[in-house]
Protein backbone atom coordinates (compact mmCIF):
# COMPACT_ATOMS: atom_id res chain seq x y z
CA UNK A 1 0.00 0.00 0.00
CA UNK A 2 1.76 2.99 -1.04
CA UNK A 3 0.58 6.16 0.93
CA UNK A 4 0.92 9.86 -0.11
CA UNK A 5 1.75 12.38 2.84
CA UNK A 6 0.61 15.55 1.63
CA UNK A 7 2.93 18.46 2.71
CA UNK A 8 1.74 21.99 3.18
CA UNK A 9 3.72 25.37 4.18
CA UNK A 10 3.32 25.35 7.97
CA UNK A 11 2.76 21.67 8.16
CA UNK A 12 4.99 19.99 11.20
CA UNK A 13 4.31 16.70 11.47
CA UNK A 14 4.43 15.15 7.74
CA UNK A 15 7.90 13.61 9.18
CA UNK A 16 6.32 11.78 12.15
CA UNK A 17 3.87 10.29 9.80
CA UNK A 18 6.11 9.81 6.91
CA UNK A 19 8.22 7.65 9.21
CA UNK A 20 5.32 6.06 11.15
CA UNK A 21 3.96 4.55 7.64
CA UNK A 22 7.82 3.83 6.56
CA UNK A 23 9.15 2.26 9.85
CA UNK A 24 6.44 1.38 11.97
CA UNK A 25 4.31 -0.08 8.78
CA UNK A 26 6.90 -0.74 6.44
CA UNK A 27 5.10 0.25 3.70
CA UNK A 28 6.07 2.38 0.54
CA UNK A 29 5.37 6.84 1.36
CA UNK A 30 6.07 9.68 -0.24
CA UNK A 31 5.92 13.40 0.16
CA UNK A 32 3.49 15.00 -1.96
CA UNK A 33 3.94 19.30 -2.43
CA UNK A 34 0.43 20.81 -1.44
CA UNK A 35 1.51 22.35 -4.83
CA UNK A 36 0.82 18.91 -7.12
CA UNK A 37 -1.87 17.96 -8.73
CA UNK A 38 -2.16 14.20 -9.14
CA UNK A 39 -2.22 11.92 -6.58
CA UNK A 40 -1.97 8.69 -8.92
CA UNK A 41 -0.45 5.18 -7.97
CA UNK A 42 -0.76 6.06 -4.58
CA UNK A 43 -3.31 3.72 -2.19
CA UNK A 44 -4.02 5.84 0.96
CA UNK A 45 -3.68 9.77 1.22
CA UNK A 46 -2.57 11.16 4.67
CA UNK A 47 -2.69 14.65 5.98
CA UNK A 48 -0.79 15.77 8.49
CA UNK A 49 -0.88 17.96 11.44
CA UNK A 50 0.94 21.79 12.07
CA UNK A 51 -0.57 24.37 10.99
CA UNK A 52 -1.20 25.15 7.05
CA UNK A 53 -1.19 28.62 6.23
CA UNK A 54 -0.87 29.84 10.07
CA UNK A 55 -2.51 29.11 13.91
CA UNK A 56 -5.70 30.17 13.10
CA UNK A 57 -9.39 28.70 13.77
CA UNK A 58 -10.06 27.81 10.15
CA UNK A 59 -6.14 27.26 9.40
CA UNK A 60 -7.72 24.67 6.44
CA UNK A 61 -9.60 26.72 4.89
CA UNK A 62 -6.89 28.17 2.87
CA UNK A 63 -5.24 24.55 2.20
CA UNK A 64 -8.63 23.97 0.87
CA UNK A 65 -8.15 25.55 -2.47
CA UNK A 66 -4.34 24.05 -3.13
CA UNK A 67 -3.75 22.63 -5.99
CA UNK A 68 -3.59 19.04 -4.52
CA UNK A 69 -6.75 19.26 -3.01
CA UNK A 70 -9.28 18.35 -6.27
CA UNK A 71 -7.01 14.77 -6.41
CA UNK A 72 -7.79 14.07 -2.94
CA UNK A 73 -11.40 15.00 -3.04
CA UNK A 74 -11.37 12.41 -6.36
CA UNK A 75 -9.54 10.02 -3.98
CA UNK A 76 -12.04 9.79 -1.02
CA UNK A 77 -14.33 9.90 -3.56
CA UNK A 78 -12.66 6.58 -5.29
CA UNK A 79 -12.72 4.89 -2.08
CA UNK A 80 -8.90 5.28 -1.07
CA UNK A 81 -8.61 5.72 2.78
CA UNK A 82 -7.88 9.49 3.42
CA UNK A 83 -6.73 10.37 7.14
CA UNK A 84 -6.53 13.83 8.33
CA UNK A 85 -5.00 14.75 11.86
CA UNK A 86 -5.02 17.80 13.48
CA UNK A 87 -4.97 20.50 11.33
CA UNK A 88 -5.51 17.93 8.50
CA UNK A 89 -8.24 17.09 10.03
CA UNK A 90 -9.22 20.69 9.43
CA UNK A 91 -8.34 20.65 5.98
CA UNK A 92 -10.57 18.02 5.17
CA UNK A 93 -13.52 19.43 7.11
CA UNK A 94 -13.23 22.61 4.56
CA UNK A 95 -13.01 20.70 1.84
CA UNK A 96 -16.20 19.68 2.57
CA UNK A 97 -15.23 15.80 2.62
CA UNK A 98 -16.42 15.76 6.52
CA UNK A 99 -19.47 17.31 7.84
CA UNK A 100 -19.50 19.85 10.32
CA UNK A 101 -17.65 23.01 11.52
CA UNK A 102 -14.86 23.68 13.45
CA UNK A 103 -15.70 26.21 16.72
CA UNK A 104 -13.82 28.08 19.74
CA UNK A 105 -13.99 25.78 22.40
CA UNK A 106 -16.26 27.81 25.09
CA UNK A 107 -13.31 29.28 27.36
CA UNK A 108 -11.14 30.42 24.20
CA UNK A 109 -7.96 28.46 26.18
CA UNK A 110 -5.76 25.86 24.98
CA UNK A 111 -7.53 22.32 26.50
CA UNK A 112 -5.61 19.20 26.67
CA UNK A 113 -7.55 15.95 28.15
CA UNK A 114 -7.29 12.28 27.27
CA UNK A 115 -9.97 11.01 24.81
CA UNK A 116 -11.27 7.74 25.20
CA UNK A 117 -11.75 6.28 21.80
CA UNK A 118 -13.96 3.02 20.97
CA UNK A 119 -13.61 1.16 17.53
CA UNK A 120 -17.15 0.59 16.37
CA UNK A 121 -16.17 -1.01 13.02
CA UNK A 122 -13.08 -2.03 11.62
CA UNK A 123 -13.93 -4.12 8.98
CA UNK A 124 -13.49 -1.33 6.68
CA UNK A 125 -9.43 -0.88 7.40
CA UNK A 126 -7.85 -1.35 3.74
CA UNK A 127 -4.46 -2.05 5.82
CA UNK A 128 -5.97 -4.93 7.34
CA UNK A 129 -7.02 -6.16 4.34
CA UNK A 130 -3.88 -5.06 2.14
CA UNK A 131 -2.06 -7.56 5.35
CA UNK A 132 -4.31 -10.35 4.69
CA UNK A 133 -4.21 -10.50 1.02
CA UNK A 134 -0.05 -10.32 1.25
CA UNK A 135 -0.31 -13.30 3.44
CA UNK A 136 -2.10 -15.53 1.57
Amino acid sequence: MKTAVIVFPGSNCDQDMYYAIKDGLHEPVEYVWHTERSLDGFDAIMIPGGFSYGDYLRSGAIARFSNIMPAVIQAAKDGKPVLGVCNGFQILLEAGLLPGAMLRNKALKFVCETARLKVENNTHCSHRRMKKKKMK
